[in-house]
């Protein structure tokens, strides 16, 4: 392929034992490094039956160890990536420096100060012209990386869908599931029951279902509201309702029906989608969002609650015993 500087894989299948299936309800995520990237990533994609999510990323942003030690998102899955294509050996030589430094607290706790800050950037408040499920989908992503912080100060991969379940078992791994308690309470769900989890995931499947029909135009997320995707968006949803984590569950249901009234906004799609909305409506209700003054409220509590996920990261670091202190970088 013209300008491949290489390929990798990522995320949550780097970490299972080579000899356990692959969950029908995780993907395969794969990056590709090209001197001119698309301006979308392909998304979600079903290939020889198994689900592969791929992204791009240009050589400036991924080959710098100093820009990926320091990125929430990139270290973690740079350290742990299984090489795929690296014709100049850019990326072995970049997985070894990053991998020697990554758990040192400095770069540590710079991944957890950028995500704070991406936090901060956004639970500002959202302009009235903005669409209410843009709004919400932004209150969302801003209060779910209260979550990230605390899984990038434990050195645990910064899954997305999962993060909540991740996060509730570091910090009961540490002793702290009041701290748990606190971040569900933020995201409005640490009260919903099994039932209610599922009366809105109903809800979604009919959203998602109709949604997938659409066009989606030049829809970022269009990939992950199809068929290829429905093993992830909902049947993963439900694995975890299942479980009783439904108010794990809850940050990709948001997330879902938020994507799904993007379609059908795009679509002027009037009839059926009134009552989609009503139901998304009661979702976000059921979050403590009954208005755009509520939702306000509620990024205003989010950005509020940061200072304590951030001294509770500096716990979690000080108790996580594979963090390094280097006292060279550390005295800067």
């Amino acid at each position: 392929m013209p300008g491949l500087v290489g390929a990798f894989i990522a995320g949550s299948v780097t970490t299972l034992p080579d000899d356990m299936p692959l969950p029908r309800s995780s993907d395969v995520d794969i990056t590709m490094v090209l001197d001119q990237p698309p301006a979308r990533k392909l998304g979600k994609f079903s290939y020889r039956g198994v689900l592969l999510e791929v992204s791009f990323e240009t050589p400036e942003r991924i080959l710098s160890k100093e820009s990926v030690l320091g990125d929430p998102h990139l270290a973690g899955g740079v350290k742990a990536m299984q090489i795929v294509a690296d014709p100049l050996g850019h990326l072995e030589s970049l997985q070894s420096e990053v991998a020697g430094k990554y758990a040192c607290r400095r770069w540590v706790r710079q991944r957890c100060r950028a995500a704070a800050a991406l936090a901060e950037r956004r639970l500002q408040p959202a302009g009235k012209a903005t669409p209410l499920h843009d709004a919400v989908t932004a209150w969302l992503f801003g209060t779910s990386l209260t979550a990230l912080i605390l899984l990038l100060a434990g050195l645990r991969p910064p899954t997305v869908r999962r993060r909540y379940v991740e996060v509730r078992e570091l910090l009961l791994e540490y002793g702290r599931p009041d701290f748990h308690e606190a971040l569900l309470q933020v995201l409005g769900c640490s009260r919903w029951s099994q039932s209610q989890a599922e009366k809105h995931l109903d809800a979604v499947v009919n959203a998602f279902d109709r949604a997938k029909c659409l066009p989606k135009g030049n829809f970022l997320y269009a990939a992950d509201i199809s068929d290829a995707a429905r093993p992830v968006a909902i049947g993963g949803s439900r694995e975890l309702i299942e479980q009783r984590l439904q108010r794990e569950a809850v940050f990709w249901m948001v997330a879902t029906y938020s994507r799904c009234q993007w379609i059908f906004d795009l679509n002027r799609y009037d009839d059926e989608a009134f009552l989609f909305r009503q139901g998304y409506l009661s979702m976000i209700k059921d979050l403590g969002i009954g208005s755009r003054a509520d939702l306000e409220v509620s990024c205003g509590q989010s950005l509020a609650f940061l200072p304590r996920v951030m001294e509770m990261a500096e716990a979690v670091m000080d108790a996580t015993p594979e963090i390094k202190w280097s006292t060279r970088i550390e005295s800067n």
